[in-house]
């Protein structure tokens, strides 16, 4: 497991007190990095400081992880070499985070960072991008050692009558402190009490799902869309709930919360306007995309914002089991009445709806149903297509988008390539 600081108490030979830094891609959420503190969202990398005498070792458990290592760098060579600050600098925001280097609390979660200008501003783990043109994002304003202590204003079920699992939607008070974030961002959740080995339990992340001036549209809370984790243990068959997403399921208002973050830069809205939006989301991958569209058509959030009223294209692909399942159904719809010239919303229903070959209808039939349409959107340069939720569509959109670029004679692996350089392809799943 990758535990920052037991990794570096190895450096204390010679040669171990040489430090390098992997950064790792392809870490998914599992039994074993659930071992690790800090959750695995697989649209970024993971940055692991590695002293030389671990390095074989470290090697090895990454693969057995299911990760790949795309570069090793001295970290000294890191801090001086021009032009790679910005990686020795994420590399020490992510050891900071898990290590619990940041300091002294005082009061409200508030802390004294490390006297380290290279970490200040960064996100504990993040997409690679060629550009960074979110400098001025909120991240990392509160850290697992000093989190912001909210407390819940309410937790409301969002699966109707007849629906699979439960689903609920919750309002968290952040008046209290200086917690910001914007839309696309995640913060983190630490639940109370001990792990299977005795340790505080670590943070997980959630997507936001409210704009930057929260539901009330009074810039004093921030709110989660949160399904209650539920599988059968492989080994014994017994059912097995997840320990923060049950915690926060089963909230009480009133109850206090500790929060992190925000962070994430990767899922953030254009800001220009006339921007078209592609959205591809299941289940609660549907959280970013309501920030969004809120923040595009809901009325008090267009008065809070008179420097952006969007007057694009939006088309949200919502994959869910059952029609009970529609999370925010009835939001979703008045806006689709409401302003059916730039809102477009599709459901793929995969217990009700069949797909072109009689089998269940899922997101990924549902574009394929639309590729061509969603092509020809694609291809404007002012088109931005997000991407939210499990992970086993992803393959079955991209089968699909192949398929309509080739009928022009283009290669889609290599378009899509380009679309992420510009920033114009985000995805976050697990």
């Amino acid at each position: 497991m990758y535990i920052q600081g037991a990794v570096e108490a190895a450096a204390s030979t010679e040669l171990g007190s040489r430090i390098f830094v992997y950064e790792v891609v392809g870490l998914r959420q599992s039994e074993e990095t659930e071992k690790t503190n800090y959750s695995i969202r697989s649209s970024g990398s993971v940055f692991i400081k590695v002293p030389y005498n671990r390095m074989n070792q470290e090697m090895r458990r990454i693969t057995r992880l299911g990760g790949k290592i795309v570069s090793i760098q001295p970290a000294s060579t890191l801090l001086q070499v021009d032009g790679k600050a910005s990686f020795a600098a994420n590399t020490q925001a992510i050891s900071n985070a898990i290590s619990g280097e940041t300091a002294n609390i005082e009061g409200n979660g508030k802390a004294t960072p490390v006297e380290n200008k290279e970490t200040k501003g960064k996100t504990m783990t993040q997409a690679k991008s060629k550009k960074d043109s979110h400098a001025d994002v909120p991240v990392n304003i509160y850290r697992p050692n000093a989190p912001y202590i909210g407390k819940c204003i309410s937790n409301e079920e969002l699966v109707g009558e007849g629906g699979i699992g439960t689903v609920r939607h919750l309002k968290f008070d952040i008046s209290g402190g200086d917690l910001r974030y914007i839309e696309g961002q995640s913060i983190g959740i630490i639940p109370p009490g001990l792990d299977k080995n005795g340790k505080p339990e670590k943070l997980r992340l959630y997507s936001i799902a409210s704009t930057r001036h929260g539901d009330d549209v009074d810039d004093k809370t921030v709110s989660l869309c949160v399904r209650q984790l539920e599988y059968k243990h492989p080994e014994t068959g017994e059912t097995v709930y997840g320990v923060c997403s049950t915690y926060l399921c089963f909230l009480e208002p009133g109850a206090d919360v500790k929060i992190t973050g925000p962070v994430g830069k990767e899922m953030l809205l254009p800001s220009d306007p006339e921007a078209n939006v592609i959205m591809l989301a299941t289940g609660t991958g549907i959280a970013p995309m309501r920030a969004y569209l809120w923040r595009m058509f809901k009325d008090k959030e267009r008065a809070a914002n008179p420097e952006y009223q969007f007057k694009g294209f939006s088309w949200l692909i919502f994959g869910i089991p059952k029609t009970a399942n529609i999370l925010y159904k009835e939001e979703l719809e008045e806006i689709q009445s409401r302003y059916p010239d730039n809102f477009r919303l599709t459901y793929a229903i995969s217990r009700e709806q069949q797909n072109a070959q009689g089998g269940r209808m899922y997101i990924q039939d549902r574009v394929a149903e639309h590729a061509d349409e969603l092509w020809q959107l694609i291809k404007k340069e002012k088109t931005h297509t997000y991407i939210c939720g499990l992970r086993g569509m992803e393959d079955g959109i991209d089968a699909a988008l192949t398929a309509a670029a080739a009928k022009e004679g283009v290669t889609w692996s290599d378009y899509q390539k380009d679309l992420k350089k510009a920033g114009r392809w985000h995805v976050e799943t697990y």
